[in-house]
């Protein structure tokens, strides 16, 4: 309903905190449009003015979590740094932009299964998305002749590279109290590239 792009955005934003706080505390089910509203810093109309339904700011939570991993590894694409340098900065960069959202990727895993099949199905896409664009700095590595893997094993490793950053999120409660997020992310890269980096 409403036509600002920048009133959009900003209430957009308002919407996604307030909701991923209520969703980490309560969970999507538990929660009301009500209180999203009010947590956002605005009425229940004016909620309605941006959204049709509860499971559509889920949908933006999922949404901007997505948009923000992807422009933060387009930025590392373009770094003028090449080969398993390159590759790490990528690396160390996914793992950082996950520490900053950890809250919004936590929700965004528990409650995605909550949101319409069309929507859930967009949700997975960018997921493999995310996947994808792991898989292109792995190449570019391959092809710099900085690492050695099988089109199998890129694939492979592109998965793990995006779990195990998730895993900083989902085993907080004990991998945090051991480790700080440059350690952990080192000791991570250090194990991903074991056997597949080729020195020069």
């Amino acid at each position: 309903m409403v036509k600002d792009p920048k009133l959009i955005k900003m209430r957009r934003e308002q919407m996604i905190k307030g909701a991923v706080r209520l969703f980490k505390e309560k969970g999507f089910h538990k929660t009301t449009t009500r209180e999203i509203a009010k947590e956002s810093g605005f009425s229940i109309g004016t909620l309605y003015e941006y959204i049709g339904s509860k499971e559509d700011v889920l949908y933006l939570v999922c949404d901007a979590i997505y948009e923000e991993v992807k422009d933060r590894l387009v930025n590392q694409l373009d770094t003028s740094s090449k080969g398993i340098t390159r590759l790490k900065r990528a690396v160390a960069a996914y793992f950082q932009v996950i520490h900053d959202m950890q809250d919004e990727v936590l929700v965004m895993y528990q409650e995605a299964k909550s949101l319409p099949k069309e929507a859930l199905s967009y949700v997975l896409k960018k997921e493999m998305e995310m996947t994808e664009m792991i898989e292109v700095i792995l190449r570019d590595s391959l092809h710099e002749e900085a690492i050695s893997l099988e089109e199998n094993e890129l694939k492979l490793m592109a998965h793990n590279i995006l779990v195990q950053a998730h895993m900083w999120t989902f085993r907080r409660w004990s991998i945090q109290k051991m480790y700080g997020l440059k350690e952990y992310t080192e000791l991570q890269i250090e194990q991903l590239l074991h056997g597949v980096y080729r020195p020069t």
